[in-house]
């Protein structure tokens, strides 16, 4: 089947919620449970834009909590799919926190995800190629393919030794040791 391409763009999403107390943990901060849950719906928006079909949560990489989200802040969302492969998607999520009284606004959470498109009998199905069109966009697609092999190379479906996008970044980084020890 051939996939049409389509722009990066047409898959972002921005969603917004307010953290309620039933949201929250006896410090009166944001539960990670319910932080990962909403990341989780957006992402997968975005990947079920991009795809046109119903997605699964493949991976999910690095959650870093940066900032304790407060009871009363308002979290945005933001996902957009960064690089499609044949039937999965990598999807990148930053999560701001405000708080609208005192005026302040934080990147309190950044992660990625990996959906996978199937069938109506959980089949991989294929996806539209994705297409960058920004310089930013240029970097979150080049980034993908090493993203993805150190995925594969960690859950035990790549050797390292076929892992060429983190060969190449870690010889860049052996030559570039050595040039500063020369110098």
């Amino acid at each position: 089947m051939t996939r049409k391409p389509k722009p990066v763009k047409d898959s972002f999403v921005r969603m917004t919620e307010l953290v309620l107390p039933n949201d929250t943990n006896t410090l009166n901060n944001l539960m990670g449970g319910r932080m990962m849950h909403l990341m989780d719906v957006a992402a997968a928006i975005s990947a079920q834009r991009h795809s046109n079909r119903i997605v699964v949560t493949a991976s999910v990489d690095n959650v870093s909590f940066r900032e304790g989200i407060k009871l009363g802040s308002v979290i945005t969302l933001e996902a957009q799919v960064t690089r499609s492969f044949s039937s999965s998607m990598e999807v990148h999520i930053d999560v701001w926190a405000e708080d609208i009284p005192s005026g302040t606004k934080v990147k309190s959470n950044e992660a990625f995800f990996t959906f996978v498109a199937v069938d109506q009998s959980g089949r991989p199905i294929d996806v539209p190629d994705a297409v960058p069109e920004t310089e930013a966009e240029h970097e979150w697609f080049k980034g993908a393919l090493r993203r993805r092999q150190l995925r594969l190379v960690l859950g035990g479906r790549m050797a390292p030794q076929e892992a060429t996008e983190l060969k190449a970044l870690f010889d860049m980084v052996a030559l570039a040791a050595e040039e500063d020890s020369a110098s």
